[in-house]
């Protein structure tokens, strides 16, 4: 591993030698614990879903309500959005009467407010919203903060993107390892983190378990096969979101209309990935779907589908 901040050239010049040397002969670090033995019979993943999926008749329900309706379709939990406007007590009220708990946290301003911007303000505001995030999901109770590390663009680099995104990361660990919660970066449509290897490298390279992989299954369909990046990321991963996409929609409709697929009709291979997911030993995790939510019965709906391609 090289020690940061590294120089662009630097980090171009090393990163696919790295990568090789480093991933090649072991999947995981020291801070990567081994899997056990591959698990035999069905997963068991707790089944989730964003809190901004409950619409329709449900929209405009209190938070307790919508705990409650998620509980009783049989959801496990659910993921709350941080920074917010919500109050404390009204959450820790909600996850009590409901019996349902908040298990995660997705930081709402890492796209606006990126870790990679050029400016030192914009990733200031960034950082910080990070760590409220990080203190938010420690008061409800979850152990995880989703976060998208950095947005690579025209304006910025991939080598920036990626020097400037660890250095603001690496501020907010300690705070992580206070509150025991997990950073994990989940994989999106960023033009960052493009390969499995490169992924499991930059998380590695933080040297603590604090931190690791929110993989989204759909995402990757695009320019890949989710098995791969399974066997690739291993134990890395910490949590997972679920969601389809079709090839054929977005080569005869446009991209983003690959999306437009209900989970177990795109191309995602279920039975590899499950396979995959027991090699790895994530058993009985997190599992959320981000996909287009609605009332009670759109719910349900997405959930017996989490059902069918996730429990067999």
């Amino acid at each position: 591993m090289h020690d940061f901040p590294l120089t662009r050239r630097q980090m171009l010049g090393t990163a696919a030698a790295g990568v090789a040397l480093s991933l090649a002969g072991s999947q995981v670090t020291s801070a990567q614990p081994q899997a056990e033995a591959p698990a035999s019979g069905p997963l068991r993943l707790k089944k989730a879903v964003k809190i901004g999926m409950i619409g329709g008749e449900a929209k405009d329900l209190p938070l307790a309500e919508k705990f409650s309706l998620l509980k009783r379709i049989g959801y496990d939990g659910v993921e709350l959005d941080s920074p917010n406007k919500l109050d404390a007590k009204e959450v820790l009220d909600a996850i009590d009467k409901a019996g349902l708990p908040v298990h995660g946290v997705v930081d709402s301003v890492h796209w606006s407010q990126t870790l990679s911007d050029a400016d030192p303000a914009v990733r200031k505001k960034g950082l910080e919203g990070l760590q409220t995030a990080l203190r938010d999901a420690k008061a409800y109770g979850a152990t995880t903060v989703l976060l998208v590390p950095a947005v690579v663009s025209k304006q910025v680099s991939y080598a920036d993107a990626y020097i400037r995104s660890q250095a603001e990361i690496r501020k907010a660990i300690p705070l992580a390892e206070e509150l025991g919660i997990k950073i994990l970066f989940e994989n999106v449509w960023n033009n960052f983190l493009l390969s499995p290897l490169e992924t499991a490298r930059y998380i590695d390279e933080f040297e603590s378990p604090f931190t690791g992989a929110y993989f989204d299954v759909g995402n990757i369909v695009r320019y890949g096969w989710p098995q791969h990046w399974v066997a690739a990321l291993g134990t890395r991963i910490g949590k997972l979101d679920i969601k389809e996409f079709s090839r054929d929609k977005m080569n005869n409709e446009g991209l983003w209309k690959g999306f437009d697929v209900e989970i177990g009709d795109g191309d995602c291979d279920w039975p590899e990935v499950r396979a995959e997911l027991k090699k790895i030993g994530f058993v009985d995790g997190w599992a959320t779907a981000e996909v287009g939510g609605g009332g009670e019965e759109r719910l349900t709906n997405i959930l017996e589908r989490m059902r069918k391609v996730l429990d067999a």
